[in-house]
């Protein structure tokens, strides 16, 4: 067995009094595929750090194989050194290998060589620093939240990148899918240590979840255990001196272990402030087309908005998913068609950009309005601090600087400012960005019980999946569709995803030609694709009842209590009847699709 490539012992940092990291420790084989997971404030990203040498800890060690090229992609990059993108990637090459992938990568990631750093935007400077640290494929690579900011194409070619990739990776992301499709290791930062399970990101949090709950147990074994000396020592001590001292040193020892503790963070708590119920019609599109210019961004698009809608919109970024979004508000005129809108609608916007919030003011001032200590949340005044503590911020925080928080935190402090106003249209553009994993499964709940309408601009396929149910899609040529279902349902419906489309759309345009000379075959179904056709439906069937049996199974409150090996094993058939369901369902799609090609 090969010896690792990079290690780390015993890490400790502080900032200031506060002890962020403590005792930390992993190692990193060659080849290893890592997610480095946990709540925001944990320290992973100042972690991640350490590991790249970036940041020095207080104590501990870090020890890199000699030789090893290491990358680090960082979150916020500065570019202010460098006359053009070309000349800041090309720098990242340094010890490595020669420039020939920066094209491919600049190309890929849609980046100008030749831009002036002080004239991009975030988030061409985020792609930027990613095509730096791909650049020299060195042995281990880090990055620290890599999809944020990125569209779902770039998403799906990053993967396609990464799983070809034969050096080490760490990875820090929020997106569920991009972790579980590639990563084979998990290192959870919870409480200042580190927990390392050798499995990948989906079977990570089953186990984190059984973790606290043993945890939980156990602290609830102690406090009993306490009360039960505590009584001996009020009641029942004796005149056995050598026992008595031993059994009050055991409960000195039980009080210290109770007292040292750490407690695991607890969750945001998030809620909207509902406003007035509108009218049952939202939005009606008709026919919808909008241009900038000689530029065409909708062309001939319907679409109806019901009052309790969850509406997903997807696509590249400048493929106009904002006018789309400001046609269906109102804010903008159609050049074409028309745009009914529905009666008392209170909308609430809350951007990816934030562009609301001003460095410079505190955060207590970004929550009151720079006023007083009170925050109107609805029509109920509520404490700024008791209000902060809702969103996961400490009271010593009040006076932070809006600059000087994190991406979560400042996410967190936009959802914070936003849901204290009444609504009834939540627009929500990218709102996975930063947050971590366990604030995201509290803004699932949120929507999931929000009794007004939800659109929903996200690059996050597994939160659209849990929220939506029916997406607006980009098709190219300012064509736009919508689908019954999230982004999975999505994908079925078309037959592929975002990247198979490009590549039969660039097959496509490039034989037009030879095809518009002679008139194409036509399509023949064979036996087994008849058979199949004939059967298929049946056999979906059968599994979605199996499904429904299942699911009715683990609806029982005490069956893991009553039968957990039970419970385990149903868990287990659930995935494998829902993948063959899926492979069915796909399937049934595809011949469906040979079958009008044929004609029949």
């Amino acid at each position: 067995m090969p010896p690792p490539i990079l290690t780390l012992k015993n890490i400790h940092l502080s900032f200031g009094t506060t002890p962020l990291i403590e005792g930390a420790e992993f190692a990193v084989m060659p080849g290893a595929r890592i997610c480095l997971v946990g709540r925001n404030g944990s320290g992973k990203s100042t972690l991640l750090k350490i590991a790249a040498g970036i940041i020095q800890p207080d104590e501990g060690e870090r020890f890199l194989k000699p030789g090893t090229t290491v990358r680090y992609m960082h979150q916020e990059p500065d570019l202010s050194a460098y006359a053009n993108l070309s000349e800041y990637i090309s720098g990242g090459l340094e010890g490595a290998d020669d420039g020939y992938r920066i094209h491919y990568l600049m190309d890929a990631l849609g980046l100008d060589g030749k831009a002036n750093p002080n004239n991009i935007s975030g988030g061409e400077s985020r792609r930027a620093a990613l095509a730096r640290a791909l650049a020299p494929e060195p042995d281990l690579l880090m990055l620290d939240e890599p999809t944020n900011h990125l569209d779902l194409p770039i998403i799906e070619w990053l993967e396609g990148e990464l799983s070809a990739y034969k050096g080490a990776l760490i990875l820090i992301s929020h997106d569920r899918r991009f972790l579980s499709k590639l990563t084979n290791e998990t290192i959870w930062v919870d409480r200042g240590e580190t927990r390392q399970i050798n499995k990948g990101f989906g079977a990570f949090e089953d186990w984190r979840d059984n973790f606290l709950e043993q945890e939980q147990l156990d602290r609830h074994k102690l406090s009993r255990k306490i009360e039960r000396e505590q009584h001996w020592v009020v009641h029942g001590v004796s005149g056995r001196r050598k026992r008595n001292v031993r059994r009050l040193k055991e409960l000195g020892n039980l009080r210290s272990t109770k007292r040292d503790e750490k407690q695991s963070v607890g969750k945001a708590n998030i809620s909207v402030t509902e406003g007035q119920t509108s009218g049952k019609l939202v939005a009606k599109l008709e026919h919808v087309s909008k241009a900038y210019g000689e530029r065409i961004i909708i062309d001939d698009f319907s679409t109806r908005i019901a009052r309790g809608d969850r509406i997903g919109i997807i696509g590249p970024n400048g493929s106009g998913k904002t006018t789309l979004l400001k046609l269906i508000m109102g804010q903008l005129e159609a050049d074409d068609g028309t745009i009914k809108l529905g009666t008392n609608l209170q909308p609430l916007i809350l951007d990816q950009k934030r562009e609301g919030l001003d460095p410079n003011t505190t955060l207590k001032d970004a929550l009151t309005g720079g006023g007083g200590d009170s925050v109107m949340v609805g029509d109920i005044q509520k404490h700024v601090i008791g209000y902060m503590k809702d969103f996961l911020f400490l009271p010593e925080q009040q006076r932070t600087p809006i600059s000087r928080l994190s991406g979560g935190e400042r996410a967190r402090l936009e959802l914070a400012r936003g849901l204290r106003l009444p609504s009834n249209l939540l627009i929500l553009d990218e709102p996975t960005n930063d947050l971590d994993l366990e604030t995201l499964d509290l803004l699932q709940e949120l929507i999931a019980d929000y009794k007004g309408t939800v659109l929903l601009v996200s690059h996050d396929r597994d939160f659209l999946d849990r929220t939506v149910n029916s997406v607006i899609a980009f098709e190219g040529d300012a064509h736009w569709q919508e689908y019954a279902g999230g982004y999975t349902d999505m994908i079925a419906q078309r037959g592929h995803g975002v990247e198979a489309r490009a590549k039969n759309k660039a097959q496509q345009s490039g034989s037009t030609k030879s095809q518009s000379k002679s008139k194409p075959a036509k399509l023949k179904l064979s036996y087994k694709h008849k058979f199949a056709l004939e059967t298929l439906p049946k056999t979906i069937a059968n599994l979605e009842a199996d499904l429904a049996a299942l699911n009715a199974k683990l609806e029982d409150p005490e069956y893991y209590i009553k039968d957990p090996d039970g419970f385990t094993q149903t868990i287990e058939d659930l995935d494998k009847v829902q993948t063959k369901l899926e492979k069915c369902e796909e399937e049934w799609l595809e011949l469906e699709e040979l079958r009008e090609a044929a004609g029949l």
